[in-house]
């Protein structure tokens, strides 16, 4: 199998069934690890869904489409395709599969990709899947014809999890919420009978082994990292009084949005002038948008979505502190990056956040999550104090230098798709 030699340069498939690099990991994670994959000198073929992955332009990568149906596009999600708009069985199992309440994309992308990789067998020395999990991608090096290798950020379960307490007694969204979620049934069978898993964290590990039931040997720690390049100070951004920022999805109760407003107005009886610049959707209606409406935050809360890379970094960089108010993550890659930028974290302890962030006090203030008062607290104190911020701040960017790269992200993945063909020469 494959040409020999454990230091060629390696032919990848990179799967992503959803690859937005602007909203959710998966986008990010595809765009910067394809590039240093390819500054290493592999060949990176990224195999992807809509919304489809935004890619950086590099030598050794390309994009292939392997097109759905779209079902959940803006302006019209949850959309009924055209008659003509049906290829074959798998664009009907994906719109029946909406039409029940049920996430098809996961299943059909596999599927799918299954397809694509049976008719290009050869090409490629490993296949890496970020996170679809689904049947498709059973069968191993035989069906597939490379070596699979998986990554997942964080079990989907904590999600569900984490959804269905925010149901509380309504039984109509309890039962809609595991609807939506049956997919995860799936992912726990598949992900239990594939021979390599990554993570991006030690937290997430152990959830994959608690909540999925991989076997611990199987799988292994990759931290991923942020830009270091584009996410860096700036002493020319000017600082804006007062401004905090996060990025976050506000109807997503795992991202603890509605904890973060209820703390901003806490801080803002002795801080009038804080205000809050949420990097996502703005939703109308639901837990966020009463918060707001209750504590008269209209004009101290700012949704933005759709900006560049270098508004981001500036929007960040122009921010006296910097939020994740997250009930759990896998990762957070927004705290790596706004750590990078120089501003100071203040940053729960759920999940992986920790692993990122640092020590409370040493390189970002850690506060329980789903507390609202401790984060104003925390909020109020840095806010009050320029040589904590600053402190905080330095400190923050050397622990992502030190730590969290792109490059040894790639150079760790590397690492494990060489393990993986090992093993599966070994089978074969």
């Amino acid at each position: 199998m494959g040409r020999g030699g454990e230091d060629r340069p390696l032919r990848i498939a990179l799967l992503t069934y959803k690859g937005n690099p602007f909203c959710g990991g998966q986008g990010v994670y595809v765009r910067h690890l394809s590039r240093e994959l390819a500054r290493l000198g592999h060949r990176v073929e990224v195999i992807g869904s809509q919304p489809y992955p935004v890619l950086d332009g590099e030598d050794g990568v390309t994009l292939t489409e392997l097109p759905s149906l779209d079902l959940y596009r803006q302006p019209d999600p949850f959309r009924t395709p055209r008659r003509e708009e049906f290829r074959d069985w798998i664009d009907a199992l994906e719109v029946g599969t909406m039409w029940t309440g049920g996430f098809p994309e996961p299943l059909t992308f596999s599927l799918r990709a299954r397809r694509h990789l049976a008719a290009h067998r050869g090409r490629f020395d490993v296949i890496h899947d970020n996170q679809t999990l689904g049947y498709g991608l059973l069968g191993g090096p035989t069906a597939l014809g490379a070596p699979l290798v998986t990554t997942i950020h964080h079990p989907i379960t904590v999600d569900r999890q984490l959804d269905l307490a925010a149901a509380g007694d309504d039984w109509k969204r309890r039962a809609s919420v595991r609807r939506w979620y049956g997919f995860t049934r799936m992912q726990k069978r598949v992900a239990r009978r594939l021979p390599s898993v990554l993570t991006v964290s030690g937290s997430s590990r152990q959830e994959i082994v608690d909540h999925l039931g991989v076997h611990p040997r199987r799988v292994h720690v990759v931290h991923i990292g942020a830009d270091t390049e584009l996410f860096s100070p700036d002493p020319a951004v000017p600082e804006v009084p007062g401004r905090i920022v996060t990025t976050s999805s506000a109807d997503v109760p795992l991202k603890g949005l509605v904890h973060l407003v209820e703390a901003l107005a806490k801080v803002r009886t002795e801080h009038p002038g804080a205000h809050l610049v949420v990097v996502g959707k703005r939703a109308e209606d639901g837990p966020v948008a009463a918060a707001i409406r209750r504590f008269g935050l209209e004009n101290a809360v700012e949704f933005v979505k759709g900006i560049s890379d270098a508004e981001l970094v500036d929007l960040v960089r122009s921010a006296q502190v910097a939020c994740v108010p997250s009930l759990y993550e896998g990762f957070s890659l927004p705290a790596a990056e706004a750590m990078a930028t120089g501003t100071p974290l203040v940053a729960t302890t759920g999940g992986a956040i920790p692993e990122v962030a640092g020590p409370d006090g040493e390189t970002c203030l850690a506060v329980p999550p789903a507390d609202a008062g401790a984060l104003a607290a925390a909020l109020t104190r840095l806010l009050g104090d320029a040589e904590l911020r600053r402190r905080l701040g330095a400190a923050g960017r050397e622990r992502v230098l030190a730590r969290f790269t792109w490059r040894q992200a790639a150079i760790g993945t590397a690492e494990r798709y060489r393990s993986a063909i090992r093993l599966a020469s070994g089978r074969m």
